[in-house]
């Protein structure tokens, strides 16, 4: 289980790592827009990202 954890988590990193490495200019543009979000919308952006992971992960699995 351990083991399986730390896969999933260098995932993440490789993948939350593509986006500033391939548009620097991009990345910092919508890191300016989430800044400027209030507390809710960014809440429901990450249910909303829990929720679709969830799902996929049950459907893949």
């Amino acid at each position: 289980m351990g083991k399986e954890f730390l896969i999933a988590l260098c995932l993440v990193l490789v993948i939350e790592g593509i986006m500033p490495f391939v548009s620097p200019s991009q990345w910092r543009q919508a890191l300016g827009m989430l800044v400027q979000m209030d507390d809710k919308k960014i809440r429901i952006m990450g249910l909303v990202s829990m929720l679709v992971g969830t799902a996929l992960l049950y459907v893949v699995h």
